[in-house]
């Protein structure tokens, strides 16, 4: 079982080839091939980064993309691409009550 499963905050997950295939998925990604293909694009596009900009031994570790509500995070290792979408936290503005004042 993966480990990905247990990844507090996440809503889904997928697991896919270096070509995009989707090996594994779960939550709100399973069997999300548009996704899937927006992702390998992604990472493809990293590659034709600007070379002397961002050497090729300096390959990415990660990728976030964050939205208001939620975020994707993209990984590399064993030549497969794992993507989990995690809720974030809501902001809370606090509430403040005007107390009325009494003058003297």
């Amino acid at each position: 079982m993966l480990a990905l499963e247990r990844i507090p905050d996440q809503t889904g997950y997928l697991v896919l080839t270096e070509d995009g295939a989707v090996l594994t998925s779960g939550g709100d990604l399973e069997n999300d091939e548009r996704m899937a293909n927006v992702i390998t694009g992604l990472v493809t596009l990293t590659n034709k980064v600007d070379s002397k900009a961002f050497p090729s031994h300096d390959a990415f570790e990660k990728i976030s993309i964050t939205y208001k509500d939620h975020c994707y995070v993209i990984c590399l290792s064993n030549k497969k691409i794992y993507v989990v979408k995690r809720k974030l936290p809501v902001p809370t503005a606090a509430i403040t009550e005007q107390q009325p004042t009494v003058e003297v």
